[in-house]
């Protein structure tokens, strides 16, 4: 009975051991994050720079999508390095999801009150959330080729 228990414990030890990542993010899936990163943050600015409003207003807004692409890696790299076993202190994990629903809910505000057209307030919104996803995407692929670059080394 002792012998099964040991077995039993032993298997499972070697199930954790062998759940290490190795899946490499293919090369479609890596452009297709980085280009849906420069769509969305292109997009975003062409549309910025040939609108009809006050230059403080477009700072605003560019200002909300750099916040939002910084904060939203941020956090992806804070819920990496948890699962990793990397340090991270719980104020910064908490600031990093803060800053991110903050960068969120300043674009939807920032929307909901200006002075466009509802097809322009979707194509914003749009523009910034494919930025966010992407960037967390990017973000991904970058550390998970750093990561099987340093396992096979």
């Amino acid at each position: 009975m002792e012998n099964q228990f040991e077995n039993q414990t032993e298997k499972k030890s070697k199930v954790k051991e062998k759940e290490a990542f190795v899946n490499k993010p293919t090369p479609a899936f890596i452009s297709a994050s980085w280009s849906a990163l420069f769509i969305g943050m292109v997009s975003f600015c062409v549309g910025l720079w040939n609108a009809d409003m006050f230059l403080n207003e477009k700072g605003y807004y560019f200002t909300v999508l750099l916040f939002g692409l910084f904060s939203v890696v941020s956090v992806q790299k804070s819920v990496r390095d948890k699962l990793e076993g990397i340090p991270v202190t719980e104020i910064y994990y908490g600031i990093s999801w803060f800053v991110t629903i903050i960068s969120m809910l300043l674009l939807i505000i920032g929307l909901w009150n200006a002075d466009l057209e509802l097809s322009e307030k979707g194509f914003y919104a749009i523009s910034f959330f494919l930025s966010l996803f992407a960037a967390v995407a990017v973000q991904k692929n970058t550390r998970d080729i750093k990561f099987i670059e340093q396992i096979n080394k």
